[in-house]
């Protein structure tokens, strides 16, 4: 559930075809997200979910945001 939403997020964001984007694909390496893209496809993840959501640690990977918004969104519920 998770992941079809935030890979569509960024495949939008980074208007790429979400077919491209997997649970492994790294943000810098691999989509090419610097800092600023990072902070700001995490502001639309927090509007999709309605949650606020705190980058904790290092996140490298599509799959380690779809951990993190589990995370907080199931915490919040």
């Amino acid at each position: 559930m998770f992941f079809g939403k935030i890979a569509k997020l960024i495949a939008d964001y980074k208007e790429m075809d979400v077919q491209d984007i997997h649970v492994d694909s790294l943000l810098q390496e691999d989509l090419e997200l610097d800092s600023l893209d990072t902070v700001e496809l995490m502001m639309s993840i927090e509007q999709e979910f309605d949650a606020n959501i705190e980058l904790e640690g290092e996140v490298k990977t599509v799959g380690d945001v779809v951990k993190l918004v589990e995370k907080q969104v199931n915490h919040a519920e």
